[in-house]
């Protein structure tokens, strides 16, 4: 856990849920407001990360089912974290690695940014469906979301494992209370993120897209 996800698990008058809501909602707010205006302002890659960093939380109270997104995750933000050093937005160090024809390249930014948007993703089809089933399975909404978002590029080895991984995961009422939150109020945060986060999503898939980059990867 970084710094800035460890701030907020800290302060007892946040919980992990309302800082990623607050976060990704200010990300939201500020796309919107672009759209709104007409600006070309483009998304700062250090706040974008900052963001990002509060969803770790998440993967490691979800235990060893999610092991594989929190490793490949963490890493992924800490990299984009040390590039926001030297990069100011998302939108550079994709024309840079176009530049140098290594967006696809392991290890480029081009491609951590890309995993990382998945990790965002899989958060948001896991909320998805945990706020429609009915019983509110979290195996059956964390299975459902992995196959929605990332089992289409793992390999056979990496599926079995998570496969075996979910009937592991915390029952909703422990995965609550690890959250600090009741099912009414997580709810609504789970709502505000899945709202926030899809424009966020949009606006990285567009920033591949206006470089003729396909998203099959």
């Amino acid at each position: 856990m970084d710094g800035v996800a460890e701030s907020y698990f800290k302060d007892t008058s946040s919980t992990p849920l309302s800082a990623i809501a607050d976060a990704f909602e200010e990300l939201a707010k500020f796309l919107k407001n672009n759209k709104v205006n007409g600006s070309q302002e483009e998304m700062r890659l250090g706040k974008f990360c900052d963001a990002c960093s509060l969803i770790s939380i998440l993967f490691s109270c979800l235990g060893i089912a999610f092991k594989f997104a929190e490793l490949e995750y963490v890493s992924k933000v800490n990299d984009l974290s040390e590039a926001s050093k030297t990069y100011d937005t998302l939108k550079v160090i994709i024309d840079t690695d176009v530049e140098n024809d290594t967006v696809k390249t392991p290890g480029s930014r081009s491609r951590n940014l890309r995993r990382v948007r998945q990790g965002l993703d899989l958060i948001r089809a896991l909320f998805e469906q945990f706020l429609s089933a009915n019983d509110h399975s979290l195996r059956e909404a964390a299975s459902t979301a992995y196959a929605q978002v990332c089992a289409p590029y793992h390999t056979w080895t990496v599926r079995t494992a998570v496969a075996a991984g979910m009937y592991t995961l915390p029952t909703k009422e422990q995965l609550l209370v690890k959250l600090k939150e009741s099912n009414q109020s997580a709810e609504k945060k789970m709502r505000r993120y899945i709202s926030a986060s899809l424009s966020v999503i949009e606006y990285i898939d567009n920033l591949y897209l206006s470089q003729k980059i396909v998203l099959d990867w």
